[in-house]
Protein backbone atom coordinates (compact mmCIF):
# COMPACT_ATOMS: atom_id res chain seq x y z
CA UNK A 1 0.00 0.00 0.00
CA UNK A 2 2.82 2.35 0.82
CA UNK A 3 4.63 1.99 -2.61
CA UNK A 4 1.29 2.34 -4.58
CA UNK A 5 0.97 5.62 -3.01
CA UNK A 6 4.32 6.50 -3.31
CA UNK A 7 3.98 6.24 -7.01
CA UNK A 8 0.45 7.86 -6.95
CA UNK A 9 2.37 10.96 -5.62
CA UNK A 10 5.22 10.59 -7.54
CA UNK A 11 2.65 10.57 -10.99
CA UNK A 12 0.54 13.18 -9.53
CA UNK A 13 2.28 16.05 -10.90
CA UNK A 14 2.29 14.64 -14.40
CA UNK A 15 -1.86 15.30 -14.76
CA UNK A 16 -1.34 18.90 -14.64
CA UNK A 17 1.56 19.14 -17.35
CA UNK A 18 1.48 22.84 -18.44
CA UNK A 19 2.12 23.29 -22.07
CA UNK A 20 5.50 22.22 -23.86
CA UNK A 21 6.53 20.23 -20.59
CA UNK A 22 7.96 17.19 -19.85
CA UNK A 23 8.19 15.66 -16.50
CA UNK A 24 9.26 12.82 -15.52
CA UNK A 25 8.27 9.80 -12.33
CA UNK A 26 10.75 7.12 -10.89
CA UNK A 27 9.91 4.35 -8.35
CA UNK A 28 12.18 5.59 -5.38
CA UNK A 29 14.37 2.50 -4.52
CA UNK A 30 14.94 -0.43 -6.51
CA UNK A 31 16.36 -4.02 -4.62
CA UNK A 32 18.52 -5.66 -6.51
CA UNK A 33 19.21 -9.18 -5.54
CA UNK A 34 20.43 -11.17 -8.80
CA UNK A 35 22.44 -8.38 -10.51
CA UNK A 36 19.95 -7.50 -12.70
CA UNK A 37 17.74 -4.22 -12.13
CA UNK A 38 15.45 -3.03 -14.65
CA UNK A 39 14.36 1.25 -13.86
CA UNK A 40 11.45 2.43 -15.59
CA UNK A 41 11.10 6.26 -16.31
CA UNK A 42 7.86 7.48 -16.91
CA UNK A 43 7.22 10.62 -18.41
CA UNK A 44 4.57 12.91 -20.36
CA UNK A 45 4.82 15.38 -22.76
CA UNK A 46 2.35 17.99 -24.43
CA UNK A 47 4.90 19.06 -27.09
CA UNK A 48 5.23 18.93 -30.55
CA UNK A 49 8.59 17.45 -30.48
CA UNK A 50 9.15 14.39 -33.04
CA UNK A 51 12.96 13.33 -31.84
CA UNK A 52 13.54 12.59 -28.39
CA UNK A 53 16.87 11.06 -26.69
CA UNK A 54 16.68 9.68 -22.97
CA UNK A 55 18.91 9.23 -20.86
CA UNK A 56 20.22 7.49 -17.37
CA UNK A 57 22.53 9.57 -14.87
CA UNK A 58 24.47 7.77 -11.97
CA UNK A 59 25.17 10.22 -8.46
CA UNK A 60 23.80 12.80 -6.97
CA UNK A 61 25.04 15.31 -9.24
CA UNK A 62 24.40 13.12 -12.30
CA UNK A 63 27.78 13.11 -13.42
CA UNK A 64 27.89 10.32 -15.04
CA UNK A 65 25.49 8.54 -18.06
CA UNK A 66 25.30 5.22 -17.81
CA UNK A 67 23.35 4.86 -20.89
CA UNK A 68 21.11 6.63 -23.56
CA UNK A 69 18.69 5.63 -26.59
CA UNK A 70 16.95 8.76 -29.19
CA UNK A 71 14.58 8.39 -31.39
CA UNK A 72 12.15 9.89 -33.87
CA UNK A 73 9.54 8.76 -35.96
CA UNK A 74 11.74 5.83 -38.16
CA UNK A 75 14.40 5.20 -35.96
CA UNK A 76 15.70 4.38 -32.68
CA UNK A 77 19.34 4.16 -31.39
CA UNK A 78 20.97 3.18 -28.06
CA UNK A 79 24.82 3.45 -26.18
CA UNK A 80 26.02 2.43 -23.05
CA UNK A 81 29.13 3.74 -20.79
CA UNK A 82 31.64 1.30 -21.26
CA UNK A 83 31.39 0.67 -17.44
CA UNK A 84 28.04 -0.50 -17.22
CA UNK A 85 26.11 -2.84 -18.94
CA UNK A 86 23.10 -1.25 -19.94
CA UNK A 87 20.33 -1.04 -22.93
CA UNK A 88 17.37 1.69 -23.03
CA UNK A 89 13.73 0.94 -24.68
CA UNK A 90 11.24 3.46 -25.51
CA UNK A 91 8.13 2.36 -24.85
CA UNK A 92 4.63 5.02 -26.04
CA UNK A 93 4.85 7.45 -22.87
CA UNK A 94 7.97 5.48 -20.55
CA UNK A 95 11.55 4.69 -21.26
CA UNK A 96 12.74 1.85 -19.37
CA UNK A 97 16.61 0.92 -18.60
CA UNK A 98 17.56 -2.85 -18.32
CA UNK A 99 20.98 -3.55 -16.22
CA UNK A 100 22.62 -6.34 -15.88
CA UNK A 101 26.22 -7.75 -14.54
CA UNK A 102 25.94 -5.15 -11.75
CA UNK A 103 28.06 -4.66 -8.28
CA UNK A 104 27.62 -3.75 -5.01
CA UNK A 105 30.20 -0.72 -5.91
CA UNK A 106 27.38 0.28 -8.27
CA UNK A 107 24.79 1.11 -6.04
CA UNK A 108 23.91 4.54 -6.08
CA UNK A 109 21.35 7.34 -7.35
CA UNK A 110 20.30 6.79 -10.51
CA UNK A 111 18.33 9.93 -12.64
CA UNK A 112 16.36 9.85 -15.74
CA UNK A 113 16.31 12.40 -18.00
CA UNK A 114 14.40 13.24 -21.27
CA UNK A 115 15.01 15.87 -24.03
CA UNK A 116 12.77 16.81 -26.63
CA UNK A 117 15.73 17.56 -29.44
CA UNK A 118 13.66 18.71 -32.38
CA UNK A 119 11.94 21.01 -34.02
CA UNK A 120 12.58 23.87 -31.60
CA UNK A 121 12.02 24.56 -29.01
CA UNK A 122 14.57 22.20 -26.98
CA UNK A 123 13.04 21.13 -23.67
CA UNK A 124 14.28 18.98 -21.30
CA UNK A 125 12.56 17.42 -17.87
CA UNK A 126 13.77 18.89 -14.26
CA UNK A 127 15.66 17.02 -11.93
CA UNK A 128 13.44 14.24 -10.40
CA UNK A 129 13.67 12.41 -6.95
CA UNK A 130 15.67 9.55 -8.63
CA UNK A 131 15.55 6.36 -8.08
CA UNK A 132 18.12 4.26 -5.26
CA UNK A 133 19.66 1.19 -6.92
CA UNK A 134 20.83 -0.79 -4.00
CA UNK A 135 23.06 -3.90 -5.22
CA UNK A 136 22.98 -6.50 -2.71
CA UNK A 137 26.57 -7.58 -1.80
CA UNK A 138 29.62 -6.78 0.53
CA UNK A 139 28.96 -3.38 0.61
CA UNK A 140 26.80 -2.34 3.19
CA UNK A 141 26.07 1.62 2.96
CA UNK A 142 23.93 2.85 0.23
CA UNK A 143 25.91 6.00 -0.27
CA UNK A 144 29.45 4.70 -0.71
CA UNK A 145 29.64 2.91 -3.53
CA UNK A 146 33.30 3.72 -3.61
CA UNK A 147 33.50 1.78 -0.04
CA UNK A 148 37.42 0.05 0.11
CA UNK A 149 37.67 -3.05 1.92
CA UNK A 150 40.64 -3.77 3.85
CA UNK A 151 42.00 -7.12 4.48
CA UNK A 152 44.49 -7.88 7.18
CA UNK A 153 47.48 -9.58 5.90
CA UNK A 154 48.07 -13.48 6.03
CA UNK A 155 51.31 -14.89 6.36
CA UNK A 156 52.63 -17.62 3.37
CA UNK A 157 54.25 -19.26 6.20
CA UNK A 158 52.29 -22.39 7.76
CA UNK A 159 51.58 -21.86 11.82
CA UNK A 160 53.32 -24.84 12.29
CA UNK A 161 56.79 -24.07 10.22
CA UNK A 162 56.54 -21.08 12.27
CA UNK A 163 56.25 -22.92 15.65
CA UNK A 164 59.01 -25.48 14.69
CA UNK A 165 61.38 -22.82 13.77
CA UNK A 166 60.83 -21.26 17.12
CA UNK A 167 61.11 -24.72 19.00
CA UNK A 168 64.53 -25.11 17.60
CA UNK A 169 66.18 -22.23 18.35
CA UNK A 170 64.95 -21.84 21.78
CA UNK A 171 66.38 -25.68 22.24
CA UNK A 172 70.03 -24.58 20.83
CA UNK A 173 69.81 -21.32 22.82
CA UNK A 174 69.30 -23.32 25.81
CA UNK A 175 71.99 -25.68 24.96
CA UNK A 176 74.65 -22.76 24.01
CA UNK A 177 73.61 -21.19 27.31
CA UNK A 178 74.20 -24.37 29.35
CA UNK A 179 77.68 -25.05 27.95
CA UNK A 180 78.55 -21.49 28.09
CA UNK A 181 77.57 -21.96 31.62
CA UNK A 182 79.27 -25.02 32.13
CA UNK A 183 82.37 -23.43 30.78
CA UNK A 184 83.12 -20.60 33.07
CA UNK A 185 82.62 -22.85 35.98
CA UNK A 186 85.51 -25.32 35.20
CA UNK A 187 87.72 -21.72 33.84
CA UNK A 188 86.53 -20.77 37.76
CA UNK A 189 87.90 -23.40 39.11
CA UNK A 190 91.36 -23.48 37.19
CA UNK A 191 92.11 -19.53 37.83
CA UNK A 192 91.17 -20.83 41.63
CA UNK A 193 94.13 -23.15 41.71
CA UNK A 194 96.35 -21.14 40.07
CA UNK A 195 95.90 -18.57 42.59
CA UNK A 196 97.34 -20.93 45.48
CA UNK A 197 100.54 -19.60 46.62
CA UNK A 198 104.10 -20.44 48.81
CA UNK A 199 103.66 -19.25 52.94
CA UNK A 200 106.78 -17.32 52.34
CA UNK A 201 107.04 -15.99 56.42
CA UNK A 202 110.58 -16.86 57.26
CA UNK A 203 111.49 -20.33 59.34
CA UNK A 204 113.82 -20.76 61.78
CA UNK A 205 115.26 -24.47 62.20
CA UNK A 206 114.33 -26.46 65.38
CA UNK A 207 117.39 -26.86 66.82
CA UNK A 208 118.60 -23.07 66.57
CA UNK A 209 115.82 -21.41 67.83
CA UNK A 210 118.41 -19.55 70.15
CA UNK A 211 120.67 -18.09 66.91
CA UNK A 212 119.38 -15.00 66.29
CA UNK A 213 116.07 -15.73 64.44
CA UNK A 214 113.46 -13.77 65.86
CA UNK A 215 110.81 -15.37 68.49
CA UNK A 216 107.68 -14.37 66.11
CA UNK A 217 109.20 -16.76 63.52
CA UNK A 218 107.94 -20.02 63.21
CA UNK A 219 109.89 -23.07 63.17
CA UNK A 220 110.21 -24.31 59.20
CA UNK A 221 109.51 -27.77 58.45
CA UNK A 222 112.07 -29.25 55.72
CA UNK A 223 110.29 -31.91 55.24
CA UNK A 224 107.16 -29.90 52.77
CA UNK A 225 110.16 -29.28 50.24
CA UNK A 226 111.00 -33.40 49.85
CA UNK A 227 110.26 -34.81 46.63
Amino acid sequence: TVFYKQVFFSLSPLLSLPENKILVAQSPLLIVANKTATLVCNYTYNGTGKEFRASLHKGTDSAVEVCFISWNTTKTSSNSNKEFNCEGIHDKDKVIFSLWNMSASQTDIYFCKIEAMYPPPYVYNEKSNGTVIHVKGKLGNLYRPTLIQTQEPQSSIPLWIMVSVTAVLAFYSMLITGVFINYWQKSKKTMYHQSDYMNMTPRHPPYQKNKGYPSYAPTRDYTAYRS
